[in-house]
């Protein structure tokens, strides 16, 4: 009787677990969807007419032989694999049940999306474009066939990325993707506490909107997967206490000096060359903020005094983030900008001075 119900159990275990594997199994809904430009197999034992590498077209189709062209951007590989065997049975290629047919990737192409919202960058962007980065660089064209190809430069993160990142406004819990009629609400909040992110994979065509906050968030402004990794900031201090840019180590480069993405106005100013020195005469030194919209054009102008700057800098307001390209500028205190005028009076003045004495004689 005992050994009679622990077989039973025993059954009764083995096809539970046999049914929570069948569902484990079944592709997610978030599996790598076809777009245009992919490039996949299709394998048949001793097969010779349909068997091939396929390219889906401009359409979203694939041209198949006999079959005429058959519509798959969008679907899964696995989905394809059962549509195209459901076609050749159906239409009396292959008995029912004789069939042996297998989908294998090859290459995910480049696509090409569109970003709006709350990104620095917004617009139509192209993503996964492995050739323009030079990935496949030095590998063997045979190599570059194997099946198991996989686009990380097709999910959602990195087409934000490549759209400049999210501003520091950007609801990151609303982000929307859109594919014809259908539209997805993503929570990207993930990236910045740890926690699980659902990257969907996107296709040719999905448009993803980044909705707005009303307010300033400061966990968004570091590095992450949805944000840039550092910021370019053109920075000038042309006298005390550096007398020049070059002995600054803030030369005037063509793209400006980098910084990680999340330095504030304080750390700039620091950078800058423009603290420190003799506290009589340094310490009332001014820098100025200068930030161009890059949406609207408008410049905004933020002055603080430096040892202010320095020991105050807990607000956002008075110690705003670095943006991309701003430009950071120092003046130097009413102490030395006195001294430095007198000692310009003391040139002129001096007779000792041969090449004023020259100058003055021809004048």
């Amino acid at each position: 009787m005992e050994s009679s119900l622990v077989n039973k159990t025993r059954t009764v275990i083995n096809v539970f677990v046999f049914l929570l594997t069948s569902v484990l199994m079944i592709p997610s809904s978030h599996s790598l969807p076809l777009s245009k430009g992919d490039r996949l197999q299709v394998s048949i034992p001793n097969e010779k007419y349909f068997a091939g590498v396929y390219q889906v077209n401009q359409d979203g189709a694939l041209e198949i032989p006999f079959l005429g062209s058959v519509s798959v951007i969008g679907l899964e590989p696995y989905e394809v694999q059962q549509q195209l065997s459901d076609l050749l049975i159906d239409r009396g290629f292959f008995p029912a049940g004789k069939l042996q047919l297998t989908v294998e990737m090859l290459k995910w192409s480049p696509i090409q999306v569109s970003v709006s919202g709350e990104v620095y960058q917004p617009g139509l962007i192209l993503i996964n474009n492995r050739e323009e980065s030079g990935a496949d660089v030095n590998i063997s064209r045979e190599a570059q066939q194997v099946t198991g190809d996989f686009p990380l430069g097709r999910f959602l993160t990195n087409a934000i990325r490549s759209a400049g990142g999210v501003l520091p406004t950007a609801d990151i819990e609303q982000i929307i993707v859109k594919r014809g009629e259908l539209e997805t609400i993503v929570d990207l909040s993930g990236v910045f506490t740890g926690e699980a992110v659902e990257d969907i994979p996107l296709i040719s065509g999905d448009r993803i909107i980044v909705p707005a906050k009303d307010f300033v968030q400061p966990q968004l402004v570091r590095p992450s997967a949805i944000t840039p990794p550092g910021i370019k900031v053109f920075m000038s201090n042309l006298t005390i206490p550096a007398n020049s840019n070059a002995t600054s180590a803030i030369g005037n480069q063509q793209e400006g000096i980098t910084f990680p993405y999340g330095a504030r106005f304080s750390q700039a100013v620091v950078a800058a060359n423009c603290a420190g020195g003799i506290p009589d005469t340094n310490a009332s030194r001014s820098a100025i903020l200068v930030r161009v919209d890059p949406l609207t054009g408008e410049t905004s102008v933020t002055e603080r005094k430096v040892e202010e700057l320095l020991r105050n800098n807990n607000d956002d307001a008075d110690n705003p983030f670095l943006m991309n390209r701003d430009g950071v500028v120092c003046y130097d205190s009413k102490v030395t900008s006195t001294r430095d005028v007198f000692r310009t009076i003391a040139d002129i003045l001096s007779p000792l001075n041969p090449l004023l004495i020259f100058r003055n004689i021809f004048r």
